[in-house]
């Protein structure tokens, strides 16, 4: 199989997480090929692959192959990312996209994003930097997929460093204090950040008083006062849907 960045139909490498990532087609089917060229993005990369091996979920895109390097191979989705973020700058036309969408599919898309995340608590795993740059939607197809989980780290943990990776609009707050404990609850507040954001278009707010409700207390300040755990979240959330 020849996966080289000579032959990709697209570069991806203005991002600040130290990989290049390219797509190629070979024998008429298409690959994302993710490589690490920094010592951190190696370690990110590992981490990655750790990940996909413990969790498997439909909207989770996983490698199908891992390389030395390490290099992820991917199966290729189409889809715009809801924040296409590089080193020049942060392209949200795909995000206004998706705002503007009938409710029901918005509503879908997050459900889908809840659903993951069960999956991802199930197998010991709390999320980390998870934000709309996470997000490849086909607005043919009007589904979502999760991509670039890189970071997600089994836990619960203790943060030994300043900080976590991540965007300050998703981030909890004990993900920027040394020594806090991080668990289902920082996933839960990250969450519900992301139920606020998908729901909060430039017109206001498009859901319903209740799914405020629950996206608020989603991100309450202190941890011992949100849903205790992304299960808790998602049967709160899925109480504010519409019968199917």
């Amino acid at each position: 199989m020849e996966l080289t960045l000579d032959s990709a139909f697209v570069v991806f490498d203005a991002q600040d997480s130290g990989c290049v990532s390219y797509g190629v087609e070979v024998s008429g089917r298409r690959w994302f090929v993710k490589t690490a060229t920094t010592v951190r993005s190696r370690r990110s990369l590992r981490r990655a692959a750790r990940f996909h091996a413990a969790v498997r979920h439909p909207a989770i895109v996983r490698p199908q192959y891992v390389l030395d390097g390490p290099t992820l191979v991917y199966p290729w989705h189409d889809g715009s990312v809801l924040n296409h973020a590089t080193v020049h700058g942060s392209d949200r036309s795909a995000l206004y996209r998706f705002q503007q969408l009938p409710l029901r599919d918005v509503e879908r898309a997050i459900d889908t994003i809840l659903d993951a995340h069960l999956a991802v608590a199930v197998a010991g795993y709390v999320a980390v930097d998870l934000y709309d740059g996470c997000f490849l939607y086909d607005f043919g197809a009007r589904r979502l997929h999760l991509i670039d989980l890189d970071e997600y780290r089994p836990g619960p943990f203790t943060l030994d460093t300043d900080r976590l990776p991540g965007s300050r609009r998703y981030m909890a707050p004990e993900e920027l204090v040394r020594g806090a404990v991080i668990d289902q609850r920082t996933t839960v507040y990250t969450l519900g950040r992301t139920i606020h954001h998908l729901l909060d278009s430039s017109h206001g707010w498009r859901g319903s008083r209740h799914q405020q409700q629950v996206a608020v207390r989603a991100t309450t300040t202190a941890p011992a006062d949100r849903h205790p755990d992304v299960a808790a979240l998602a049967a709160a959330w899925r109480t504010t849907l519409p019968n199917p």
